[in-house]
């Protein structure tokens, strides 16, 4: 029974319900999968179920990693919705420090904030003009599977009409998300022993829209119910430059009080201890508190099987270190769609599917032994006494604390970096692959 890839079958009319490649989900990943297979000749068919614009939970930060993905697809940065950044803010321990993104060659030296209700729907219209066909409000439901070869060669949806229709493509990118139901139809679950995490945010009309720094706060307590309980996670203040600010807390599953936790309770406590002048009040709140969940430190492989590649959240790429999710995805989805671009130009079916089996080994050299750092970090800060002992020492220490931002956020040079540079990369390359 063979489970090789099939032959491409570009250059010839097909049927509008097929292609050659099927792209589940138009979020970061998904719309970046299907720009760079579009840029490199391949038929795409970009599938989305809801319609754009339209609102995602998250902390609409975007470092300079994931800025570099932007400016590699020719997004315009320049129309008065982004905000730029320098920097991170860091607050905890009584201590208030302003760190700059670090000045590298690899990446540019600033970030951006802008809500996921139009970026999202800046990169698709960018794989729409590539080629791509995307079709919205398509709720994929599961793998159409050949029973002979037992590959994926298609899906099973409903279109905008609800009615139940079927996708075909020798292969399928799934970038539809935590849930993955493409993933859980072909029998991928999710791993118990990589990190998990929650996010929960609301925006507020607030005089501190046009911040210039991302800012980032150390010290969740959570004193409900009695209790006096330092979280592992973070807080922010995002300015979004439109007379808002992105509000928000992400906690990680590394101690036992995470399931616990009523995290929209928590960050309207959180919100209330801020000083009055900023607006973070009941009556500036824009819209309801979202939360979602962050799968992180690849906690569901294999990232390939039997013509099923995936990308972003469905792969659990999310950065254990900082929580970012954004430039991992686009990342993966780039370096998917160089994988499936290699493998339709191979003659064979034995020598495409070897190629497809690159996508998981690509992915473990870029990110595997820095994840491992990642949940190892993780479990660190789930300890309550330790998280208290180097917020209270650490932060004060400036040199310290650019290496640890360095670090955080996954900025180095890739060679001939400064000595925080050589450190960082060493340890990664010498951890075990997550």
């Amino acid at each position: 029974m063979s489970e090789t890839a099939p032959a491409p079958q570009s250059g010839r009319s097909r049927p509008e319900a097929e292609a050659d490649v099927i792209v589940v989900g138009a979020g970061p990943s998904g719309s970046t999968a299907a720009y760079y297979l579009a840029q490199a000749g391949l038929d795409v068919l970009l599938l989305e179920k809801t319609a754009f614009p339209r609102e995602k939970v998250c902390g609409d930060g975007l470092t300079p990693r994931a800025v570099k993905q932007l400016t590699a697809m020719g997004v315009s940065l320049d129309d008065k919705g982004w905000i730029r950044n320098h920097g991170l803010r860091i607050v905890g321990g009584g201590v208030r420090i302003e760190l700059p993104w670090p000045d590298l060659a690899e990446y540019p030296g600033f970030g951006l904030v802008r809500t996921r209700e139009d970026f999202d729907w800046i990169l698709a219209q960018r794989a729409v003009s590539a080629g791509a066909r995307m079709l919205e409000r398509t709720n994929v439901t599961g793998p159409v599977i050949d029973p002979r070869s037992n590959r994926v060669v298609g899906v099973t949806a409903t279109d905008s009409d609800r009615e139940p229709v079927t996708y075909r493509a020798p292969l399928v990118v799934a970038a539809d998300g935590n849930s993955s139901r493409l993933s859980v139809g072909m029998g991928i679950r999710k791993r118990d022993d990589r990190p998990m995490g929650v996010a929960v945010r609301t925006y507020f009309t607030s005089p501190r829209h046009d911040d210039d720094y991302l800012e980032s706060w150390l010290e969740l307590w959570d004193k409900s119910q009695g209790r006096d309980v330092l979280l592992p996670g973070y807080g922010w203040v995002f300015g979004v430059g439109d007379g808002t600010s992105n509000v928000g807390l992400g906690i990680l599953n590394s101690t036992s009080s995470f399931q616990g936790v009523d995290y929209r309770a928590l960050l309207r406590r959180w919100t209330e201890s801020m000083p009055t002048e900023w607006g973070f009040t009941e009556e500036n709140q824009q819209g309801k508190i979202r939360g979602s969940a962050l799968p992180m430190g690849f906690n569901r492989v294999p990232h390939y099987t039997r013509g099923l590649l995936l990308v972003g959240d469905a792969g659990g790429m999310i950065n254990p270190f900082n929580g970012e999710g954004i430039a991992y995805a686009m990342e993966a989805g780039h370096i998917a769609a160089d994988v499936i671009a290699q493998a339709h130009a191979r003659p064979t079916p034995q020598s495409r599917e070897r190629t497809l089996l690159s996508y998981p080994r690509i992915l473990s050299e870029a990110y595997g032994g820095y994840y491992t750092l990642g949940r190892a970090f993780v479990q660190m800060i789930g300890n309550p006494d330790l998280m208290k002992y180097a917020t209270k020492y650490g932060l004060p220490q400036r040199t310290l604390m650019q290496f640890a931002l360095k670090m955080l956020a996954n900025l180095t040079e890739p060679s001939r970096g400064d000595a925080m540079d050589r450190v960082i990369n060493g340890l990664s390359k010498m951890a075990p692959k997550a």
